[in-house]
Parts: C-alpha cells; structure tokens; sequence
C-alpha cells in the first residue's frame, strides 16, 4: 500500500462542529485527493474517534479521513433526546454535506455501522461507499441487534432453559425501567475494570487491550449527560429494519467481519446480508467485535484496496 505509515496510538487532535444546537466532535487528517472519495469512520456503542486512531494514522497519506463522534459520545455533546438510527443519520448527512463538502465512504463499526447504513441507504446522496465492520441492527425476523442488548449479558445469570431465559429477561427488563437500578447498573458497567473485563471478552488478542483503550472509553462515562444516553439506547424502539435498509441500497458494500466475536454470528448474519445485497464484498477476519483497532492493518489494507479497485471503478 503505497505512502501508508505504521498505525500510530496517539489521537489526533479534533475541531467541534455544531449541529442543531450540539456541540459534535470530529477529527480530520491528510488532505483532498482528486478523484479519491474522502472516508468518514463512525465508531459503536460507548466508543469515540479515538477507537479509529490506528486507522486514521494508517490511512491519512492515501485518502481525507475524517471521524466523528456521533450525538451522545465521545467529545460530542449529550443532550437528553431520544437517540434513534435516524438521528444518527441526519447527523452524518449533515456532516457530509456542511463539513465535507462532497460524498464520503463511510465506515462504521458496530452501531455505528448501522447509523452508517442508515445514510447509505437513506441518503445516497451523501455515500460514495460503504464498509461495515461487525455491524450492528436489527433484521425482520425479530432478532434483537447485537448492541447494546449485547450489554445485558454482563448482569444477567447463565441462561440455562428457554423459559427461565425468558423470565429473566422480563424481570431484567423492569429492573432496568427503575430509575435506582439503572443508575447502579450504569456507574457498575462504567468501570473501569468492568470495561476491560467487556473487552476481553470481545477482542480476541487480548494485548490490544491496553491502558489507553480503557481509559479512552471510560472518559466520555463520566460526562454529564451519558447516563441519560446509555438509557435512552435501551429503551428506544429499534430504528429501520437492515434487510429494508438493504432493499434501498445503491452503492458499493464492502463487510469486514471479526470472526471471533461473541456478540454475534459472523457465517449467519453475513448470510442474511447476502440474501438482501449478493453483490457485497466480504472478508472473514481473525479478529473480535472491533477488527479495525485489534487488526489495523489488515483492515486499512483491505479497506484501501476496495475503495481504489471498486468504489473508484465504479463512480
């Protein structure tokens, strides 16, 4: 990959940009390329730009990249609203047409990668591309997104029969709706050794989980306001189902999957992606939930040979 430089793990400082009245975080490297789309990473659930840092160090000599912290994360504000996949999408659109001035390939990871696909399909206007990495949403069949569901496997027992399983979640559910539980639950799942006990469990190289990483997540935490945020994730009603969202798709899809993530099934959900978009590319990764920070530079390779080869073929 030519000019591309070793990962760095040092963030890039960022600019604010206002949105709505909000305050949204975003950081930009590396200059326009003519005829070279400019990316847009998107990071997941309880994530920010920083989590992108390996990639946008990997990837600013070839391309503009750009990464933002979605409403509600990071260094962005956190107002209390009701955060929906639509929310998310009006803010990237906004941000492709206001801050980048043209269309973007757009990746994301996780829910990220679902308000991602939200643009993408929604407003194509605004997508050149789009990369998902383990991404998260919802299909018809009412199987429950990955993320934040994922998050109840930390305080729910062992599941032992579908019954009791069922019970469980109802009762988890109604603790959950109690305004003392939900306070507890999130100043215990905000920890930071809860948050790195979260990570082992999703990266599959474990040395990738470092200081800085769980610091990085921990931070935005505390802000005022993310309570309000981390609730509001649970209990609003699930965005556009991924298989419509797939029916309205129009341009390139490129899916990176971390093959070892316990979240979710890479084989069975990459086959219902296939089902509604046969014309995607994909690639099965020895990786976790978040492949692009444990597996940089496979990811930016990849990543960088699909924009050049297809995404640029075909515009």
């Amino acid at each position: 990959m030519q000019g591309t430089t070793a990962p760095s793990t040092t963030p890039i400082p960022g600019k604010y940009w206002q949105w709505r009245g909000h305050s949204i975080y975003y950081v930009k490297a590396g200059e326009p390329k003519i005829q070279r789309p400019p990316l847009l990473l998107v990071h997941g659930f309880g994530a920010s730009t920083d989590h992108w840092r390996k990639n946008i160090s990997g990837l600013c000599n070839d391309f503009e990249v750009f990464a933002i912290d979605l409403l509600g994360f990071g260094r962005s504000a956190k107002p209390k609203l009701e955060y929906s996949g639509d929310l998310w999408r009006d803010q990237l659109n906004e941000f492709i047409t206001e801050v980048i001035g043209q269309k973007a390939v757009l990746a994301g990871n996780s829910l990220g990668g679902y308000a991602s696909l939200c643009v993408a399909a929604q407003r194509p206007d605004a997508a050149a591309g789009l990369v998902l990495l383990n991404s998260a949403g919802p299909f018809s069949e009412n199987q429950p997104s990955p993320e934040p569901e994922a998050l109840q496997s930390e305080i729910e027992p062992p599941k032992p029969n579908e019954k009791l399983q069922k019970l469980l979640g109802e009762i988890v559910k109604w603790i959950l709706q109690q305004p003392l539980a939900q306070f507890l639950l999130f100043q215990y799942i905000k920890q930071p050794w809860v948050i790195r006990q979260t990570l082992e469990k999703v990266y599959l190289d474990k040395s990738a989980i470092t200081d800085q990483l769980v610091e990085e997540i921990y931070r935005p935490a505390c802000d005022s306001g993310a309570m309000d945020v981390f609730l509001s994730v649970f209990s609003t009603p699930q965005g556009e189902k991924v298989d419509t969202l797939l029916k309205q798709l129009t341009c390139r899809l490129l899916i990176l999957w971390g093959e070892a993530d316990p979240w979710m099934n890479a084989r069975e959900r990459s086959n219902k992606f296939r089902q509604y978009y046969p014309e995607l590319t994909e690639y099965f990764l020895q990786a976790g939930h978040c492949p692009h920070d444990e597996i940089p530079d496979e990811v930016n390779r990849l990543l960088h040979d699909w924009v050049l080869s297809t995404v640029m073929s075909s515009s």
